[in-house]
């Protein structure tokens, strides 16, 4: 990784020449964009300040890397760090100087930004509980982890249309979406073994698609002929004439299911006369003296491993301010070989903690994270950062809790809702296609004027055998969703069900409720 390092450094006063020229007004924002996503920083809406993204392999951080973060933030004067639907880090608020001062700490301290945004393969993808969940068929992060640092091993030097996702999950549940990835995995056992289930050609955001199943399974070790072979075939047939038609997906509408699958078969068979891509890589150690916990918490959760326990973290919107971050971290230290993870829905994971250590996690961070569905809902950072954005989606999900919080006397409404996903706009940063219940921000014409909106979908579902994007119910100000939404908590509570069979079973229900906000 050391030429890796010096490769990278060396790019930065081309990075900052280029972005002084966009500051000056001598680019515009697109041609700005098309540069600077490469390196995984972005304009935000001033024009002046900018974003970065940091590639946290996989989700994978050590302590001393989030040590690193939170000093960073802490020297630029921060409130926050921003957990993404992609299991990275995004900083906001910085100036052009700042923004190349963190790209060079960061390189420095093994942690990249290169390829999280542009035409590059993004950070792959990862169930957050793989190699401890008791349900998983095998822990596939190591798999996870070879991608990734291939993709890093030639990061600069990529010539592909758009942007390439690749996820890899432990089990069915498919918490990392794999199903709706340009490329997925999913572990499964055949005969005891082990091997992968594989979907390509999915994707959210414009025109969102669920993945073709492959009809073979694979081997693990065989995995980055898979990846290499699909690299392959959007180089060489994706379209790099047009940007709106130029995901994987879209290959799929061009030559057909049967001949898409075809064709990405033999762009994998060349790839496996390349021996350099048979990986095996070593397995993880989860092995730690454990101790048995006598209580209970929804932030809890048993590891397959006896005696160990895994933290979840959840704050509101994926915003974890500093002075929180601060006291983890303190926390943390304390902990013997803590393991790290961020999740796909803008929350943390601290693995293999024993009993004292997972109460004392659990205590420092009740006052950040929601422990019901509802209160760990989704937002992606929305219009007031965002350059693309058009509503506040993080104002959404502040109003839609604060709403409950002040009329639900005993919690039970905030008990009874399923998780939220808002995205500010129709992209989708806060995977809203696939959520039981999505907001998706847009402009809708309202006698005459454009008001600011959002439209919501139902149902959406991302575990394997199930997956299907949500179905579009109708528009409605960001105002009325809130007493909207206690509405239908309401419904719940008096018929005692939950949401899937309310719009399942008792539809007219459902939509008259809708039909009094519907615009």
């Amino acid at each position: 990784m050391n030429n890796l390092k010096k490769t990278l450094l060396n790019e930065l006063p081309e990075f900052k020449d280029y972005t002084l020229n966009f500051i000056n007004g001598n680019l515009s924002k697109m041609q700005y964009k098309g540069f600077s996503g490469g390196y995984g920083v972005y304009a935000q809406r001033n024009k002046q300040s900018f974003m970065i993204r940091l590639r946290t392999s996989c989700g994978v951080i050590s302590r001393s890397q989030l040590h690193t973060i939170y000093q960073i933030a802490h020297k630029h004067n921060l409130n926050y760090i921003h957990l993404t639907t992609r299991q990275s880090i995004q900083l906001h608020d910085l100036d052009m100087n700042t923004t190349v001062d963190i790209i060079k700490q960061c390189i420095e301290k093994d942690i990249y930004t290169r390829g999280t945004g542009g035409n590059f393969p993004r950070n792959v993808g990862l169930s957050p509980l793989s190699g401890v969940d008791p349900k998983e068929s095998f822990d596939v992060t190591p798999y996870a982890l070879a991608i990734d640092k291939y993709f890093l091993s030639q990061i600069t030097n990529y010539n592909i249309p758009r942007k390439f996702k690749v996820s890899l999950s432990s089990s069915p549940k498919d918490s990392a979406h794999a199903t709706v990835q340009d490329l997925g995995f999913v572990a499964t056992l055949k005969n005891n073994k082990p091997y992968f289930e594989v979907y390509a050609g999915g994707g959210l955001g414009k025109n969102p698609k669920i993945g073709l199943k492959l009809p073979e399974l694979i081997h693990p070790n065989d995995i980055l002929f898979y990846v290499e072979g699909m690299i392959q075939f959007f180089k060489t047939e994706g379209n790099y004439e047009n940007k709106h038609k130029a995901r994987v997906r879209y290959m799929v509408d061009e030559f057909g299911e049967e001949e898409f699958l075809k064709k990405l078969k033999s762009y994998v068979d060349k790839q496996k006369q390349n021996n350099n891509l048979k990986i095996s890589p070593e397995p993880i150690d989860y092995n730690k003296q454990g101790s048995e916990i006598n209580f209970d918490n929804p932030r809890l959760f048993n590891q397959k491993q006896p005696g160990l326990y895994t933290v979840y973290i959840h704050p509101l919107g994926g915003i974890y301010k500093l002075k929180d971050l601060k006291c983890l971290l303190k926390e943390l230290d304390k902990v013997k070989n803590p393991i790290i993870r961020l999740g796909m829905m803008e929350e943390i994971y601290i693995l293999n903690l024993n009993a004292e250590e997972a109460k004392k996690i659990l205590e420092i961070t009740e006052c950040i994270s929601g422990c019901t569905q509802l209160e760990s809902s989704i937002s992606c950072v929305g219009s007031e950062i965002c350059q693309i954005g058009i509503c506040n989606s993080q104002k959404m999900l502040s109003d839609i809790i604060t709403y409950f919080k002040v009329n639900s006397e005993n919690r039970e409404n905030i008990e009874v809702m399923p998780r939220i996903y808002i995205s500010g706009c129709k992209n989708s940063c806060g995977v809203h296609q696939i959520a039981c219940i999505g907001l998706a921000g847009k402009l809708k014409k309202v006698n005459g004027k454009s008001v600011k909106s959002f439209e919501m979908s139902i149902n959406g579902n991302f575990s394997v055998g199930e997956s299907k994007l949500g179905e579009y119910i109708a528009d409605f100000k960001q105002s009325d969703i809130p007493p909207m939404l206690y509405e239908i908590s309401e419904k719940l509570i008096e018929k005692n069900i939950d949401f899937y069979t309310l719009t399942n079973n008792y539809r007219e229900e459902f939509n008259q409720i809708m039909d009094k906000y519907k615009i």
